[in-house]
C-alpha cells in the first residue's frame, strides 16, 4: 500500500553522473576531499560512464584537473581543441554515443587568478569581456560533441552570447544548461580541491548570488529563459530547495539540481565516523530534490543509491 500511493520514484533516469578527468593513461587519482570519488584519465572515464550508462544513466557532466602550467590569466586552454575535454568527449561519442554528454562553460578551472571571468586593467572580474571567451570556449566543446553546454560562471548575457555563436557555426542542436541560480556556497569547498581551483585574489560573490535572496534567483532564471536556455539549474541543491520549487513554479522548462561535492561529502565523513548510513541519507536527499520540483539531479552519490533505485 505504501509503495502503490508514493508519489515520488527515482530511477536511474533522473541523473547526470558527474565525473573529473586527469591527463594520462590508466590513471585513478582519488579526490582528496570526496571519499569514494576519483580524478580519471579519459580511458578509465569511458570505462566508468559506460557502466553506468548500461545501468540507466543518461547523462554524464565532465571536470577537468588543469596542469597549472596551462593556466593564465586569459584561461585560453578552454578553447583549445586539443584540450582534456574535447578529447574526453570525442572519445566518449566514439565509444558510446548514445550517452549525453554536459560540459561547464566557465573559465575558473582554466585561468591562473581561479576566477570565472576575466579581469581588466582596473583587477575587476569583466563581465562583457568574459563573453567572448566564453562563446570561444562552447564552439570548441559543441565542435567535439558535446550535447549540454552549462554555463555555470554567472556573467549576465552568457545565454544569448552563447546561443548566438552556436548559432553562426551551425551548431544549432547544442543546448544550454543554463547554471541560472548559482550562489556563493562554501559546500564547493571539496569540488575545488578536487579540480585544484581557487582564487589568488578577492572572492565570487560580485557574480555569484547572495545565499539570502530567492526573488533574485526566480530573476536570473526567467531572464536566461528568454535568453535561450534549453534548461535551468540550481546549484547548491539541498540548502536552495525553495529556490528549486519556486523556479519550477514560474517556468515550463526543465530544471535542474546540482546536489555538490560539500553535500556529498558531509554525508561521506559521517557515515565514515558510523554517524549516519550514507545510503539511506542520500535517497532520502534526493528523493526530495526530486519531490521538490528536479526534473534531474548531478550528484555524485549515484553509485550510493543505484542498487535501490526503481526503474
Amino acid at each position: 500500500m505504501r509503495s502503490l500511493c508514493q508519489e515520488t520514484v527515482l530511477t536511474p533516469a533522473d541523473f547526470v553522473a558527474p565525473f573529473f578527468i586527469i591527463n594520462g593513461e590508466k590513471k585513478r587519482d582519488p579526490s582528496p576531499s570526496m571519499p569514494g570519488i576519483e580524478r580519471l584519465s579519459i580511458d578509465q572515464l569511458v570505462k566508468e560512464a559506460e557502466t553506468l550508462h548500461m545501468a540507466g544513466v543518461p547523462a554524464i557532466a565532465i571536470f577537468p584537473h588543469i596542469a597549472p602550467e596551462l593556466k593564465n590569466p586569459e584561461g585560453s586552454e578552454a578553447w583549445n581543441p586539443e584540450g582534456l575535454v574535447p578529447r574526453a568527449i570525442e572519445l566518449i561519442k566514439k565509444e558510446i554515443p548514445s550517452l549525453c554528454i554536459i560540459t561547464d562553460i566557465a573559465l575558473d578551472l582554466y585561468t591562473s587568478h581561479g576566477h570565472d571571468g576575466q579581469v581588466n586593467d582596473q583587477g575587476e572580474i569583466d563581465n562583457d569581456l568574459t563573453l567572448s571567451a566564453l562563446e570561444k570556449q562552447a564552439i570548441t566543446y559543441a565542435a567535439s560533441g558535446c550535447d549540454i553546454l552549462g554555463p555555470s560562471d554567472m556573467m549576465d548575457g552568457r545565454v544569448l552570447a552563447i546561443r548566438d555563436a552556436l548559432d553562426e557555426q551551425g551548431l544549432t542542436n547544442t543546448s544550454i544548461l543554463s547554471y541560472a541560480a548559482k550562489y556563493v556556497s562554501s559546500f564547493y569547498t571539496p569540488y575545488r580541491h578536487t579540480v585544484g581551483s581557487s582564487v589568488t585574489f578577492g572572492d565570487k560573490r560580485t557574480y555569484f548570488m547572495n545565499p539570502a535572496n530567492k526573488r533574485e534567483a526566480i530573476l536570473e532564471a526567467l531572464l536566461d529563459e528568454a535568453e535561450g536556455a534549453d534548461m535551468l539549474m540550481v546549484k547548491p541543491a539541498l540548502p536552495y530547495i525553495d529556490v528549486l520549487s519556486a523556479i519550477k513554479e514560474q517556468t515550463n522548462l526543465p530544471v535542474g539540481a546540482f546536489h555538490v561535492s560539500g553535500e556529498y561529502s558531509t554525508v561521506m565523513a559521517a557515515h565514515e565516523k558510523g554517524w549516519i548510513n550514507a545510503q539511506d541519507a542520500f535517497y532520502e536527499s534526493l528523493t526530495c530534490l526530486k519531490r521538490a520540483g528536479a526534473d534531474f539531479i548531478f550528484s555524485y552519490a549515484i553509485s550510493q543509491v543505484l542498487d535501490i533505485l526503481g526503474s
